[in-house]
């Protein structure tokens, strides 16, 4: 996997750290998702439908269902 990954953590992260996960995009829109304290840690892979469907759920106030 490329080391050239470009990470985003939330704007909504603040500054002082804490409990944030930052996001990064593979070419094909999969994104990969890691502990922003533990950066060379596991990442959670996620098909670009499902991180589709979990943002969706976010926005809209719902609670993201097992179906992403």
């Amino acid at each position: 996997m490329s080391n050239n990954l470009k990470w985003v953590k939330a704007k909504r992260s603040g500054s002082s750290g804490g409990n944030c996960v930052e996001v990064a995009t593979l070419p094909d829109s999969t994104r990969l998702v890691r502990d922003s304290k533990n950066p060379t840690g596991p990442r959670l892979t996620v098909l670009a439908s499902g991180w589709r469907a979990f943002t969706d759920a976010i926005k809209q106030g719902r609670e993201p269902v097992d179906s992403w």
